[in-house]
């Protein structure tokens, strides 16, 4: 009987290795070229699968093929571990070659997810502005938000942005504590300043931004990921045009879009705006729920890097 032949060790990347791996400016054009594919249906990325894990926690599993390599992120979340001062989100992405099967490499779920849906939302900045924005607006002072300002930072590290959290001082504290990332950060309270983006990045059930639509100033909604959940009201959202990055995703996870009654007909998805443009002098939201589409994508930028050493 014929011995198979020895494969190559796989990859294990820690979040120190991953993050390496994951350049911002990579990802976003590797999210483009994703999001194009997903369109096309040469990139197979099923709802995701969601199971009790523990008490109060859930497993999601989200796999995703294209015709060059599979992957499987598969994610923990255990809210109770903020009371064990343990991270609340654990987690691994698997990387196989499409043809084969062999798997390739290992990497950080968390680390993977936190950059990809930070380049998502560069993504709609270059998509949806004229102009590089010059002031930014971040909702928010947890995790995601950290990885905003790192891309951020990477992107447009010229940039003023700023930080609104639950009160003035969670802001400030936010800030202080990442001003190494980005050297231009600012907390603000409840007045909203005059920027061109402004980004939410909280888990609220209510509307933290429901200013009325303005041209010019495009508003980007990451936080909420459950029908009970709502970070943009009805006033921004009734005088805007709407995109998605995955509008079959919205319509089951955007809570933003359900409980204001939009017209899903005129949802239009990121993938269409990369395609055909969008009208830059109408009042734009773009509502970013995520697929394992982009867990692929980020794959292909580490596998490059992998290969590039």
């Amino acid at each position: 009987m014929r011995e198979p032949s020895t494969q190559a060790p796989i990859v294990l990347c820690d979040q120190g290795r991953t993050a390496a791996l994951l350049d911002f400016q990579q990802l976003v054009d590797a999210i483009a070229r994703a999001a194009a594919q997903m369109e096309e249906g040469t990139i197979a990325s099923p709802e995701r699968k969601v199971v009790p894990l523990g008490d109060g926690g859930v497993m999601l599993s989200m796999p995703a093929t294209a015709k060059d390599v599979g992957i499987h992120k598969l994610v923990n979340v255990q809210p109770a571990n903020v009371q064990r001062q343990l991270p609340t989100i654990n987690g691994i992405v698997t990387v196989c070659d499409a043809a084969t099967g062999r798997v390739i490499c290992l990497l950080d779920g968390p680390e993977v997810t936190g950059r990809r849906t930070a380049a998502v939302t560069l993504l709609a900045i270059r998509t949806f502005l004229a102009q590089p924005p010059e002031q930014l607006l971040l909702f928010g002072t947890g995790v995601q938000s950290r990885y905003h300002v790192q891309a951020i930072n990477a992107v447009y590290p010229d940039a003023r942005v700023f930080v609104r959290g639950r009160d003035l001082r969670a802001a400030t504290d936010f800030c202080e504590r990442h001003r190494g990332l980005h050297p231009h950060l600012e907390p603000v309270g409840a007045v909203v300043p005059e920027v061109e983006v402004v980004i939410t990045l909280t888990t609220s059930t209510a509307p933290v931004y429901d200013e009325l639509a303005k041209p010019g100033r495009l508003v980007i909604a990451v936080g909420a990921f459950k029908p009970e959940m709502a970070e943009i009201g009805q006033v921004t959202l009734g005088g805007s045009l709407i995109y998605a990055d995955e509008p079959e995703g919205a319509r089951h996870e955007a809570g933003d879009l359900i409980r204001a009654g939009v017209d899903w007909a005129q949802v239009k998805s990121l993938a269409h705006a990369l395609r055909q443009g969008a009208d830059q002098s109408r009042p734009i939201v773009f509502k970013s729920v995520g697929t394992a589409a982009w867990d692929l994508a980020a794959a292909r930028v580490a596998l490059a890097a992998l290969s590039a050493n």
